[in-house]
């Protein structure tokens, strides 16, 4: 750290405008059990909202601020530790908005594509911040691209819906007057972080690890992973709807969520494209137990290992009733994972993840799009920040189907063999649809 800043912080932490806190489970994860770098731009969670209607910048700006007013994370950087980083949380903080018209030669989707990604891929100064950045990109008098990027020390999927909401809240109070801030979170970050520190102490810690090392006892990863590291490439492909209809009535029928359906027909597809039956996928899940921790921005989010021995010769139906009940069991056990990660001593390596390699997610994260006369707001995702794994399924409900979105490692997969895999996923999804006793052996 140069003496300038050093200067700085020594100010801001004398004056109180800065606190500094002890890092939470999952920013530690990014750190201490994941083999991309925190500074990588893999980290990045992406997203762009599209704003159509007359909307004044200068009120895009004022709502961005008090957005930032709003939630510390937004104005959170880290420092370097002696034993692990610290977060560092400012009591102000100005809203990183910048403006720009595109030119007649970027209205393309082609060139609006390279510009966004222009826009992720600048790597953030972790200890500087502002860990974020909005880029308002005029269209039309009346059509805004606003892209989002923010580092996942401070965000997760669920994030991007939350700063949706407050964003277009703050923008309705700024244009009409109705007050100078939003209200304050009733639950901050801050204070999450240090209620799951007070409540996750070395015994109950002990005893989750207990439940896990039997369970996750032998299992393999999938494929060797490359050492190098770089950005996932993503494929959005689909479930058409009569699919996605006759794949819930199977879900009713055997009284399990659409997601355990999903993940038990996910892991036969994995057994049968790899040849493994000893399948573990992580998904995530929102770990926000407290109802006031819904309206606040923040990397929450956990993953738990889920760990199936697939057999060719079991009918379905047993094979997700078996599905259902390790997974209540694992979400029943779940613990922070870079504490599983130690606890199994195992580490992060370039190109390695801890415990599994495949990332599989029902993502159910709100994604609001909101309509109003004469103005309208749409959230659409980019990446949730999945680069540490060689591959991704995430599967998302859209109208009456499914969209699911592949993530592959281009030194590991090539574009037709993820087209491959989909179309087995698809081909699985049928045959159990039609004929729940079947077996793997006949697909």
């Amino acid at each position: 750290m140069s003496e300038d800043n050093r200067s700085r912080l020594k100010h801001w932490l004398e004056s109180g405008e800065a606190r500094l806190h002890v890092l939470t489970f999952p920013q530690r994860e990014l750190w201490e059990a994941s083999p991309v770098a925190v500074g990588d731009v893999a980290n990045h969670i992406c997203a762009f909202i599209q704003v159509r209607g007359t909307v004044s910048i200068k009120d895009c700006e004022a709502a961005v601020q008090r957005v930032v007013e709003r939630h510390d994370v937004l104005r959170s950087s880290f420092l370097p530790g002696k034993a692990q980083p610290l977060q560092m949380v400012r009591s102000t903080g100005t809203a990183n908005v910048h403006y720009r018209e595109l030119t007649p030669a970027e209205q393309t989707p082609e060139a609006q594509e390279e510009v966004m990604r222009e826009i992720f891929g600048r790597p953030f100064d972790m200890v500087r911040g502002p860990l974020y950045r909005v880029e308002l990109l005029q269209r039309a008098p009346d059509d805004i691209l606003m892209v989002l990027a923010i580092h996942h020390a401070i965000a997760d999927g669920w994030t991007l819906g939350v700063f949706v909401q407050d964003l277009v809240a703050a923008y309705l109070q700024s244009k009409h007057k109705l007050g100078a801030a939003l209200p304050p979170v009733p639950f901050s970050y801050s204070d999450w972080g240090a209620a799951e520190r007070a409540y996750w102490q070395p015994a109950l810690l002990e005893d989750r690890a207990g439940f896990w090392k039997p369970q996750l006892a032998g299992s393999q990863q999938l494929w060797a992973s490359p050492i190098e590291t770089g950005p996932l490439q993503r494929v959005i492909l689909e479930v058409p709807p009569d699919l996605t209809a006759a794949v819930r009535e199977l879900a009713r029928g055997n009284s399990a969520t659409l997601f355990n359906t999903l993940l038990t027909a996910f892991q036969w597809t994995l057994a049968k494209w790899t040849g493994k039956g000893d399948i573990t996928v992580g998904t995530p899940v929102a770990n926000r137990n407290k109802q006031a921790a819904n309206e606040t921005m923040g990397y929450f989010a956990g993953n738990v290992p889920l760990r199936s021995q697939v057999e060719h010769d079991k009918p379905f139906t047993t094979a997700l009733k078996e599905c259902r009940e390790s997974a209540m069991d694992a979400f029943a056990n779940a613990m922070p994972f870079v504490e599983l990660a130690l606890a199994l001593n195992d580490r992060p390596a370039p190109g390695h993840h801890p415990v599994y390699s495949v990332r599989f997610a029902l993502q159910n994260h709100p994604v609001p799009d909101v309509n109003l006369p004469g103005f309208s707001v749409k959230l659409r995702m980019r990446s949730t920040g999945t680069a540490r794994f060689d591959l991704g399924c995430e599967i998302t409900e859209e109208g009456a189907g499914l969209e699911v979105v592949w993530l592959y490692r281009p030194s590991l997969f090539t574009r037709a063999d993820i087209d491959t895999l989909n179309s087995l996923f698809l081909i699985v999804l049928t045959k159990v649809s039609q004929s729940p006793e079947c077996r793997l052996s006949s697909v």
